[in-house]
């Protein structure tokens, strides 16, 4: 694939990306189109302007949030594969995959690795951690100024004292699994692509 944009996707680029993502060939050649109108540099990759050019992600409160995602730490460029990786932990988990080979690695839309993606939206430091002040920062790009910060402080208090089961006043990624152990999260972090 390199870094032209204007190369067509090979088909064993595409057999590789379902295999690794699970999209259907029709989807892969739609998102490759969408990704490639929104590469303005024409240069096979995406910028983090790209992605902001993008109005749902620019109205979203947690919009940087969710475009930094798509970048591999250190990296200010994704190309198609990362950005399908990437896409792929929004995709509905269907019926079929549920009792997939056993011994085949986890999906990146299983629920523990949407349940992953979400928990670094809120581990700012990547410590593998939420603290509070973490948490506070995430809850403020949510609500706004349509809180107090004295009102945010206290619900960030009382989730990590709901959460947090080992007293070290931040929620890990177990304490996390453990406190959406009943939300469904394949239905709620899911994108209905196009077949």
């Amino acid at each position: 694939m390199g870094s032209r944009a204007s190369s067509l996707l090979r088909e064993e680029d595409i057999e590789e990306i379902k295999k690794e993502t699970g999209f259907s060939h029709s989807q892969i050649t739609r998102l490759y189109s969408r990704f490639h109108s929104l590469d303005k540099g024409e240069n096979g990759a995406l910028s983090r302007e790209d992605f902001q050019r993008i109005p749902e992600l620019a109205i979203n409160p947690l919009g940087d949030r969710i475009i930094n995602a798509f970048f591999p730490e250190g990296e200010d460029q994704v190309n198609f594969r990362g950005f399908m990786r990437t896409l792929a932990h929004f995709r509905p988990v269907e019926d079929n995959e549920k009792n997939k080979d056993p011994n085949a690695g986890e999906p990146l839309n299983s629920r523990t690795n949407k349940l992953l993606f979400a928990f670094r939206l809120y581990d700012l430091d990547r410590d593998d951690k939420i603290s509070r002040d973490e948490l506070l920062q995430v809850l403020r790009m949510m609500v706004g100024v349509n809180i107090s910060d004295e009102q945010l402080g206290s619900i960030a208090d009382r989730t990590i004292q709901e959460a947090d089961t080992n007293g070290d006043m931040c929620i890990s990624f177990s304490e996390f699994i453990k406190v959406l152990e009943k939300v469904d999260v394949e239905q709620k972090m899911s994108i209905r692509f196009l077949h």
